[in-house]
């Protein structure tokens, strides 16, 4: 009969995405992971059989949370401009709170492991492609009630709103400050226009 776990599996998971994301994948050690979730060896290998499988559930628990609720936000969106603009303030307030400029898991993973990970890389392209794809429904929404006048595609005009998420989370990490993201996030809206 298994043993009862001593711990919470998603508070332990939360906890994971934290140490993952301060210091990456390749970074982490085991005594990292160890000493961060305040668990033992055997328990984190009993439960999650290595780093990377621990790794890959706390890539898929940002991914529900924080990719979830963009989501939810885009999908209730009623004012386009608005909710981007929204989004971005959120990004550069987030961004600018955050001492340790840890910048986005998701991005980050995609910059450290995507070219290496076939799985992860997956997952980080199911990531990206939902954000797109409700950007664009987002988007034509806006373009059915006259707030979208851009002439390009629903599409084209979402994959750069997309890369101008992943840049404002980048240019946070190296250290810019709220003006020159304010001043990306500023020019990106115009692409609405």
């Amino acid at each position: 009969m298994p043993r009862k776990k001593d711990f919470d599996e998603d508070e332990l998971l939360e906890k994971a995405v934290n140490i993952f994301w301060k210091k990456g994948y390749h970074a982490t050690s085991a005594q990292d992971l160890v000493d961060g979730l305040g668990i033992n060896r055997s328990s984190l290998y009993n439960t999650y059989t290595d780093k990377r499988t621990l790794f890959t559930k706390s890539l898929k628990m940002y991914q529900q949370q924080r990719t979830g609720l963009m989501l939810n936000t885009l999908q209730q969106s009623q004012d386009i401009s608005e909710t981007i603009k929204q989004i971005f303030n959120n990004i550069i307030d987030e961004d600018m709170a955050d001492t340790m400029k840890k910048g986005c898991f998701m991005v980050n993973t995609a910059v450290e492991l995507s070219g290496q990970d076939q799985e992860i890389n997956d997952i980080v392209t199911a990531n990206n492609q939902s954000v797109e794809d409700a950007l664009v429904a987002a988007i034509e929404k806006g373009r059915q009630s006259g707030q979208v006048l851009n002439p390009l595609s629903s599409r084209a005009i979402a994959q750069f709103i997309f890369a101008t998420i992943s840049a404002l989370r980048v240019t946070a990490r190296s250290g810019a400050g709220r003006q020159v993201m304010q001043n990306i996030a500023d020019v990106a809206l115009y692409s609405l226009k």
